[in-house]
């Protein structure tokens, strides 16, 4: 299931964050389906040429890989001067990450650190090229947000909360851009099947229901997006459940199953 955007009002180039793996890497290879080129941005260099290789090979797509850690000041910076050259019709801001942990057993650094990635990051970029699409007069903007983001996550407290910062920026860039040809899209992202699954350590039975692919996952986004949605919760299930469980319920559930986690990481909650 592949997702097809227009490439006249998202190309020629589109920008991808967090493009080495999982989601991002899923929307690099679905925009590339498209026809449009792609410029790979993420940390790990020798992933994002495989990457572009792919993508090169299969839909004969021009590819740019730049490996950035997002977490840092000065990359904004290095990003542009990487891309100004391009004429990006479409970008992708994924790149993200989540610890599962105490929120008070966290070092204060790690805390920003990931903040950084999480929101701060979101910010430069939407910020940034928010202006370069609407000087084009059309383009799109894709944010990738969590299911945390509107309810919050017990142990992974600092993690949703960057999340909400990303949903309610892309939310009021819907309205603020959208008079000028700019479509924006917060992709609030359910249980997906991801290195993030993986690092938690979730065993199938831990989880509420079965992750979805990134090639679901990253299809509804780019459909959203390409009709001009607010935001969008992937996973059919996801929307239904949001609809008839309360919030608080959510929240405790969600803090009950961290909490099995962390004890299964040998990092017991405290009582």
């Amino acid at each position: 299931m592949i997702a097809r955007i227009d490439a006249t009002q998202f190309g020629p180039w589109a920008i991808v964050t967090g493009a080495s793996s999982g989601i991002g890497r899923e929307f690099a290879r679905q925009i590339a389906a498209s026809g449009i080129h792609v410029a790979l941005v993420a940390r790990r260099e020798a992933l994002l040429r495989e990457v572009g290789q792919q993508i090169g090979s299969e839909f004969g797509v021009q590819y740019r890989v730049v490996p950035l850690d997002l977490s840092t000041d000065d990359f904004l910076e290095r990003l542009t001067a990487a891309t100004d050259d391009l004429d990006i019709g479409l970008v992708v801001s994924n790149a993200g990450t989540s610890t599962p942990g105490e929120f008070r057993k966290f070092e204060r650094r790690q805390l920003d650190e990931l903040f950084r990635l999480n929101a701060f990051s979101h910010l430069d970029i939407a910020h940034h090229f928010g202006r370069k699409l609407a000087e084009r007069r059309r383009g799109g903007l894709l944010l990738s947000g969590a299911m945390g983001a509107e309810h919050g996550i017990p142990y992974v407290a600092n993690d949703s909360a960057s999340k909400a910062y990303i949903q309610t920026l892309g939310e009021c860039l819907h309205v603020e851009l959208k008079p000028l040809g700019v479509n924006v899209t917060v992709l609030i992202i359910g249980p997906t099947q991801t290195p993030i699954i993986d690092k938690f350590g979730l065993p199938p039975d831990a989880m509420p229901m079965k992750p979805m692919s990134t090639e679901q996952c990253v299809s509804e986004g780019l459909y959203a997006l390409q009709r001009n949605r607010a935001t969008h919760l992937s996973g059919r299930m996801n929307r239904v459940i949001r609809r008839i469980i309360p919030t608080s319920l959510s929240r405790a559930m969600m803090g009950r199953m961290m909490a099995k986690v962390l004890a299964m990481k040998g990092q017991p909650v405290s009582a």
